[in-house]
């Protein structure tokens, strides 16, 4: 039978996550440091001692503020499985979004939720017309912030959901599981969570993001991603006298935002349609750097994006011939399914368990990325696995603590069908 948590499990789960969110550790897009905020450490050596007192005695942080540790297998000699189960690792990463306070979270706890609008403060109100998957959750415990911070589940909520089910395993021997290693990265949200990850090292065969948002999903595809560097070079002089001389790369800057068709904007896009996000232009008159976020589903439609954009670039180009425009493309990420459908057994038993516990499995794209994304173009697929939190990277980011808890069960679950499979 698929493990339900106890009460007193579940109420571990809980102090776990609102321990966590209280520990600031927004990431730094800015930084060129790794970890890009030094208070992403403050919880991960937290994770490392709790994961110690565990039995994962070789739980520890490195440099760059990872946290490694394992589960050692503990299926007897003569079992079926023996021997033949892929080590399986779980993965979460620690950081907040750099773009949303996450200094002093409090988190407000709704028990039995009624479906209404949740006033989060006289000037801010979670409307269910806007945030639907509220419907879904009635009755349910919602936790959700005072309106001055994020949240903080994307991505806590995972981290407490993969210690959790390691404390329900020390708690349960009898729970037969291969290897398993723990991982918990930093700089996730700044696009740099596996910068420094050695997959080799880690060892594992096949693993799991916790880093999903809505109930049942299993999410096997991200974007492709790009960042577009356009460099914006002007002439400043003294305005009083500027008359055919001044160059203004604020003014050409402007106009290649204002030159992208607003078909491909993120706040016009959904679903499977990719985007151009113009999201920094920071500088003067004299110099702009402007860096555009590039996401498609495909390698085809990423591409059409950027002839798009560097169109826009050429015509502003002929409108300020004497501004020095140049873009560079750097690659962030590649949709994880093309490796995926390499090996999609990965995929399919993820599946398989969440309909073993009972909630119907959504097979999901990201509109978004995931260190799985990287991870799986590295040699290790990784889809991933919900972890319940909404509305995330703003101050209206709330969770359903019972989706969290079925992701715990949904991960210990997978776990026994990789045993189960091995059997045969």
């Amino acid at each position: 039978m698929p493990v339900t948590l106890d009460s007193a499990t579940s109420q571990q789960l809980l102090d776990r996550f609102l321990r966590y969110v209280k520990v600031d550790t927004r990431s730094d897009e800015a930084s060129e440091s790794s970890p890009t905020t030094e208070k992403q450490k403050d919880l991960s050596r937290m994770l490392v001692e709790e994961l110690k007192a565990l039995g994962c005695e070789d739980a520890a942080m490195t440099e760059w503020g990872y946290v490694f540790a394992t589960v050692p297998s503990n299926i007897p000699e003569g079992h079926p499985a023996a021997g033949k189960v892929p080590t399986i690792g779980l993965i979460a990463h620690v950081d907040t979004y750099f773009g949303t306070s996450g200094k002093d979270v409090k988190p407000q706890i709704i028990t039995n939720y009624a479906g209404d609008d949740i006033v989060i403060n006289p000037d801010l109100t979670l409307k269910v017309a806007d945030h639907p998957n509220l419907s879904k959750v009635v009755g349910h415990t919602v936790i959700h912030t005072d309106g001055t911070t994020l949240l903080g589940a994307d991505d806590k909520a995972g981290v407490a959901e993969i210690m959790t089910a390691v404390a329900w395993m020390k708690a349960n021997p009898e729970f037969l599981h291969g290897k398993i290693r723990i991982a918990f990265t930093t700089d996730e949200e700044v696009g740099r969570g596996t910068e420094h990850f050695d997959v080799e090292a880690f060892g594992a065969d096949y693993a799991y993001t916790l880093d999903g948002s809505d109930l049942g999903e299993i999410e096997d595809e991200t974007f492709c991603a790009d960042t577009a560097n356009v460099l914006i070079e002007g002439h400043d002089v003294h305005p009083g006298y500027a008359k055919d001389k001044l160059v203004n790369a604020l003014r050409v800057a402007a106009a290649i935002i204002e030159g992208i068709d607003t078909r491909y904007l993120p706040e016009t896009t959904e679903k499977r349609e990719p985007y151009l996000h113009p999201y920094i232009a920071s500088g003067d008159v004299t110099k702009v750097d402007l860096k555009v976020l590039v996401r498609a589903f495909s390698n085809e439609k990423l591409e059409e994006r950027e002839a798009h954009l560097r169109d826009v670039v050429a015509k502003v180009s002929t409108r300020f011939p004497k501004a020095k425009i140049t873009i560079k493309i750097d690659e962030s990420y590649r949709n994880m399914s093309y490796k995926i459908r390499e090996d999609p057994k990965v995929l399919d038993y993820a599946l398989e368990a969440v309909e073993r516990i009972g909630v119907t499995p959504v097979r999901q794209a990201i509109r978004g990325g995931t260190d799985g994304a990287r991870l799986s173009y590295m040699g290790l697929l990784t889809p991933n696995v919900w972890a319940g939190g909404q509305s995330f990277h703003s101050v209206n980011e709330w969770v359903s603590f019972e989706w969290m808890t079925k992701a715990v069960e949904a991960t210990l679950e997978i776990l026994t069908v990789w045993v189960e499979k091995s059997e045969e």
